[in-house]
Order: C-alpha cells, then sequence, then structure tokens
C-alpha cells in the first residue's frame, strides 16, 4: 500500500499552564488577639508557618523555598525586633508586586478589655509594656498597628471567638484546594447579646410576627414547624424574602469576582430562637440549593431562655 497522506507534520506544542502562585499569608495584629492560635490552624490546613520573623528576614525566607511553593503563613508583629508599620507596608508592597506571588495581610483584632483581661489571667507581660500597665501598651500597640489595620484583606475580631470559631473563619477565608467556590456561614443570633463581630451582611428580622407571644410556641424555636408556619404566615414575610433573595442574588456573584471566598450572613431577633432561627433555616436551604458550600449555626439558640424571640 502507497502511502499518499504527505509528510507528517507534527502538532505544535501546547502551551504551558500558568504556573499558580504561590501564597504568601501575612499575619500581624494584636498581642493577645490569637495570633498564635490563628498560627497553629493555618498550619493544620497545610501551610508553613513561620512565628514572629524579623521583616528583614521574609524575603530570604520566601526565596529559600521557592521549588516547593508551599504556601507560607508568616506571622510578623509587634515582639519583633525591626518591627515598625512603615516597613511592613513597604514589604508589602515589595512582594504584592511580584507576579509569582498571591498575598494576603490578615490582622487580627480584639477588644482592649478583653485583651487586658487575658494578659491578666494569663499573667504575661505586654511586649509594648515592659515597664508600665498592660493598659498602655495595649493603646501603644493599637496606634502603631492601625495602617495595618487598614490594609489588610481580613479582619478576624476574636472577642468573642471560640477557638472552634476562629479555625473555622480561618479554613474558610484561607483555603488550599485551589480555586475554592464561595463559601457562606448562616448564623442567628439574639441582639440582646449584640452582633456577632464576623458578620459580613446582617439582616434584623425583629419586625416579623413573634411567636413569644404565643403561649403554646414560646418554649418552640424556629426549627420547630408551628414557628416555622407562624412567621411564614406574616403578611410580610413573602415579600421580605423574595427581596432578599433577591438581595444575594446580585451580592453573592459581586463577591466571589471581589475574591472573597468565605461569606457570613447573621440573622438577627430580639431572643435569637423563633424569628432569626426560622429565616436563618430557610436562607441555608436556598443558598444550598444554588451550589454553595454552605454553614449553619444558632449562636444563641442553646443559651436562650424562652424571651421574646
Amino acid at each position: 500500500m502507497t502511502d499518499t497522506s504527505g509528510p507528517l507534520t507534527p502538532n505544535p506544542p501546547l502551551p504551558a499552564p500558568a504556573s499558580p502562585r504561590r501564597r504568601v499569608l501575612l499575619v500581624t495584629g494584636m498581642s493577645g488577639a490569637g495570633l498564635s492560635v490563628a498560627l497553629k490552624a493555618l498550619e493544620d490546613l497545610g501551610y508553613e508557618a513561620v512565628d514572629n520573623l524579623r521583616l528583614s528576614l521574609v524575603p530570604a525566607l520566601i526565596r529559600e523555598d521557592e521549588e516547593r511553593r508551599r504556601p507560607i503563613a508568616i506571622v510578623i508583629d509587634s515582639r519583633t525586633r525591626d518591627f515598625s508599620a512603615e516597613a511592613f507596608l513597604g514589604q508589602l508592597a515589595t512582594l504584592t508586586a511580584r507576579p509569582d506571588l498571591e498575598v494576603r495581610l490578615l490582622f487580627m483584632e480584639c477588644d482592649d478589655e478583653v485583651l487586658q483581661r487575658r494578659f491578666t489571667e494569663t499573667r504575661r507581660r505586654h511586649p509594648l509594656a515592659v515597664d508600665r500597665q498592660v493598659p498602655d501598651g495595649i493603646r501603644r500597640e493599637r496606634t502603631l498597628l492601625a495602617p495595618l489595620a487598614d490594609c489588610a484583606n481580613v479582619t478576624l475580631d476574636t472577642t468573642d471567638l471560640s477557638i472552634h470559631d476562629l479555625r473555622r473563619l480561618l479554613a474558610g477565608h484561607f483555603p488550599l484546594e485551589g480555586e475554592a467556590p464561595l463559601q457562606v456561614f448562616v448564623t442567628s443570633f439574639s441582639f440582646r447579646r449584640g452582633l456577632p463581630r464576623e458578620a459580613d451582611l446582617v439582616f434584623d428580622v425583629r419586625f416579623l410576627v413573634n411567636p413569644h407571644y404565643e403561649p403554646a410556641l414560646r418554649a418552640l424555636s424556629g426549627r420547630d414547624r408551628p414557628v416555622a408556619d407562624m412567621v411564614a404566615a406574616d403578611p410580610d414575610f413573602p415579600a421580605f424574602y423574595s427581596h432578599l433573595t433577591d438581595l444575594l442574588d446580585i451580592l453573592l456573584p459581586r463577591y466571589k469576582f471581589e475574591g472573597k471566598s468565605y461569606l457570613t450572613i447573621a440573622v438577627g431577633c430580639t431572643g435569637g430562637r423563633h424569628r432569626s432561627v426560622f429565616v436563618a433555616e430557610r436562607m441555608a436551604d436556598w443558598l444550598a440549593g444554588r451550589g454553595l458550600r454552605v454553614g449553619l449555626q444558632h449562636r444563641d439558640l442553646e443559651c436562650a431562655t424562652p424571651r421574646p424571640g
């Protein structure tokens, strides 16, 4: 048989896939706000964890492991010998300009009163209050770190967070499984006990009919069918819920487009027992039905007594 197909022409080589940028997470914030706990949690997630590194050594640390390209989390705070906000921001700008790196800044925050209590209970000295009272050190550090707080990609306030909640938030904001879909965490809460500090969106549902005033429903929660039926029967509920989901339909793609990987939605009522629980449950089901990864928590349900909810 004669081959009439002509000489074989090799296929042009496929373009090399774009090399993923190495993730570098810089962690700073208030002493006592949970920096060490956060670093340990990030290490558990798969980051190479480095604590209390001098700013001048950051480029060398990143350079020495460039072949492995392992994601790295570095804590740099006021304990560091050459620490200054200006030098930190300069180093951040230099790293961010590198096309091979994906650099983010995490700032750990906490209320002054809680910080002072943590230092008192553990009998630790504040790094900026060696020769003075702890409150003085906290004030000095807050002033020192203010420029970094303003530039942070993510701020986590640990005032009311448990270690479990902190780990959950870190896993949501800084996942390592490539291009992670937007994760949404929905929580109900009681306005009596304050807003969830980690919330990105807060919805107040205290305008809805209150099952607390029905004696037969008072001890139940928004998870129970009779309570759910009563709230859903409120004449204004259908329009409210329709507008709420329409709003989320607009916001969620935009958050994803802006690079946000984790979103916390809080729904509050007076007691955190009836209306907010029902709406949070329904919202979580709706979000899951749209293919999103959804977590759900009722922050104040277990501790809530049958007060106005």
